[in-house]
């Protein structure tokens, strides 16, 4: 009887432990998913923000222009009315005493000044469109739509591309360094549910909408191992999956390599192969 409480008690602990540990495994993983998703709404929050900027940059260079045209406009008057009053005068004997008149030239300070704001609020604007301009590419220029773009990103050899095909299953598919599982596709609305397996860990992704990235992190990886869907069909999805070239162990003996060295130079220039699956070998 001792014996066998000894062993329930044993099993008991080992049971509690065990739920520790997935418990820890739950939260860090769902923390890991929370800092991603506040990721791409921070930097789609900043491309909206510099959308705004730039909308309100443009009002205000209407408004300036506006100000400019009544401006010339005003000037244009002044100048017709002296040459009328020069005009005037010519045509008759001078006075004895003239009135001094003041007339509004162009190098008038307020017309350098209504200048030099338009210039300022066009530099701001050309530098808040540049800005904006590259934080779009910077969320959307690293994202394959088509097979093609795909295996172009591929040859630019700074990250490896798996590129699959899923249909509705319960089975999971290796792709990389992950394994992917198809349990809802959207074609309407171009989004899919998945099932993923990370590190043995199982995930559940709802709502992954068509070319967003799903930022993944692996033990083996600092940097995110990304997921990215560019077709859905009736119970089918296509995309891909990419991950570092190398990994934080290979820039050491990478940076050590000499020039003196005909393999290692061999190995830094030779062109490195896009790791893409053809559609037809699926």
């Amino acid at each position: 009887m001792e014996q066998e409480k000894v062993s329930q008690a044993v099993s008991h602990s080992e049971s509690h432990s065990r739920l520790g540990v997935w418990g820890v495994v739950v939260v860090v993983l769902a923390c890991l998913a929370i800092g991603s998703i506040a990721f791409v709404v921070h930097e789609r929050g900043a491309v909206q923000q510099m959308s705004a900027q730039n909308a309100a940059m443009n009002a205000a260079l209407d408004q300036t222009r506006s100000q400019l045209q009544d401006v010339t406009s005003k000037l244009n008057q002044l100048s017709e009315a002296q040459q009328a009053a020069e005009a005037a005068r010519a045509s008759k004997p001078a006075p004895a005493h003239r009135a001094t008149t003041r007339v509004v030239r162009r190098d008038d300070p307020r017309w350098k000044q209504v200048q030099d704001e338009l210039a300022a609020h066009q530099r701001a604007i050309d530098s808040t469109q540049a800005d904006l301009s590259s934080a779009k590419t910077e969320l959307s220029g690293s994202i394959a739509h088509t097979h093609e773009q795909l295996v172009a990103l591929a040859k630019k050899g700074e990250r490896n591309y798996y590129e699959f095909d899923l249909n509705k299953s319960k089975q999971f598919q290796r792709e990389g360094p992950i394994s992917i599982s198809l349990r809802k596709a959207n074609s309407k609305h171009d989004y899919a549910d998945l099932e993923l397996v990370v590190d043995d860990a199982q995930l559940t992704k709802k709502h992954v909408n068509m070319f967003e990235p799903v930022m993944l992190y692996t033990a083996e990886s600092k940097q995110p191992v990304e997921l990215v869907i560019n077709q859905v069909g009736k119970d089918h999805i296509h995309g891909y999956v990419s991950t570092a070239k190398y990994k934080p162990g290979d820039l050491p003996a990478l940076s050590g390599l000499t020039d003196n060295s005909e393999t290692s130079a061999a190995a830094t220039t030779a062109p490195s192969t896009p790791q893409l699956r053809n559609r037809d070998q699926r």
